[in-house]
């Protein structure tokens, strides 16, 4: 199985994605040459990886018939200070509101979710730190970013 996108160059700095029908479109700035008509490209991987862990919590949320009344997802990619730009680290905040019952389920969920289906936080750990935050009817409950944030240690 693979995925396929097709990208056509729209003129300026605009370019338009089709993704298994639908249409995205990116663009840049007005001070780099662009009509700001859509997002510059890199926050889509953001975009995926709250996609695709939202999807899995859902889902598994659904399969364990726990509800919840609301989830929203905050990304935050850590760009590098020189170029070429690139994420040096993520970190994904959740957010639930819903019935204290269900508190415990949606922390399972969560890690689930990113330690065991969500592809793309996967294959981006390959690559940099992403850790995560969740926070249940305003409450932190869970926050592995100080464990997992810390730089490697030279040994000599």
């Amino acid at each position: 199985m693979t995925h396929e996108v097709e990208t056509q160059w729209m003129g300026k700095m605009q370019f338009n994605s089709l993704v298994n029908g639908h249409t995205i479109v990116m663009d840049a700035p007005e001070r780099v040459g662009g009509e700001d008509q859509g997002p510059i490209p890199k926050p889509l991987i953001l975009t995926a990886l709250s996609g695709c862990t939202g999807m899995d919590i859902v889902a598994i949320l659904r399969k364990s018939q726990k509800e919840v009344k609301d989830l929203d997802i905050k990304v935050i990619g850590e760009l590098s200070k020189t170029a070429p730009l690139e994420y040096v680290s993520i970190h994904v905040k959740y957010y639930f509101l819903g019935d204290e019952e269900n508190k415990d389920a949606a922390l399972d969920a969560v890690t689930t979710s990113q330690e065991k289906f969500c592809g793309v936080s996967h294959m981006l750990r390959k690559a940099l730190p992403v850790t995560w935050e969740v926070n249940y009817n305003g409450k932190e409950i869970f926050n592995n970013k100080e464990i997992n944030h810390h730089e490697p240690s030279v040994v000599s």
